[in-house]
């Protein structure tokens, strides 16, 4: 693989990394990237535009798109609502010449991963467990109960480091752009 070359590039991570942060950052800097919209079937945060953050979609409408082949991966992310990954969108970025990056959970990974092992995996890792609470808690946008399950979600996401074929560690949201540039050869 050459770097440049058109890719699927998969970052992923454990809840509160910053991945969306990151993420968003990136292609702010690099309009050239193709940045995969998520659809889920969880309400939007305060702020959250659909066709731009997500596609926040009925249950009904995510199980069509399952039955219909629609995603590329999905799951059920922290045992309440389903996110995936539309096809059409990032075979449409690669078929004209752009890179394209997913930002997914851990499950959606490992479905990428099984279905698209040519593609390149990137774990975004904290600098620290206590940072990943800090920063999960100055999120401020959930309940106690629901920071609780995150958290021992990412216990288990913190595991997984070792699938993946890259790490960058988010310490500051610049040094891990400049990281996943430096991986992505833009």
């Amino acid at each position: 693989m050459t770097a440049g070359t058109p890719h699927l590039t998969v970052v992923s991570g454990p809840t509160a990394v910053g991945k969306g942060t990151v993420v968003a950052r990136l292609a702010a800097e690099h309009p050239e990237l193709y940045v995969s919209v998520s659809a889920t079937t969880r309400p939007p945060r305060p702020g959250e535009r659909d066709g731009v953050h997500y596609w926040f979609v009925s249950d009904d409408r995510f199980d069509e798109m399952v039955a219909d082949g629609e995603l590329l991966e999905w799951a059920v992310v922290h045992g309440r609502h389903r996110y995936g990954t539309p096809r059409a969108p990032v075979l449409a970025a690669l078929a004209a010449g752009q890179q394209a990056l997913l930002e997914i959970d851990l499950q959606g990974a490992r479905q990428v991963k099984q279905n698209w092992p040519s593609a390149r995996f990137v774990f975004l890792a904290p600098p620290s467990w206590e940072e990943l609470v800090r920063r999960l808690v100055g999120r401020g946008t959930e309940t106690e109960e629901q920071r609780e399950r995150r958290l021992a979600t990412a216990r288990t996401e913190l595991e997984a480091v070792s699938e993946f074929d890259h790490v960058v560690v988010n310490a500051e949201i610049g040094q891990a752009v400049g990281d996943l540039v430096a991986l992505l050869g833009l």
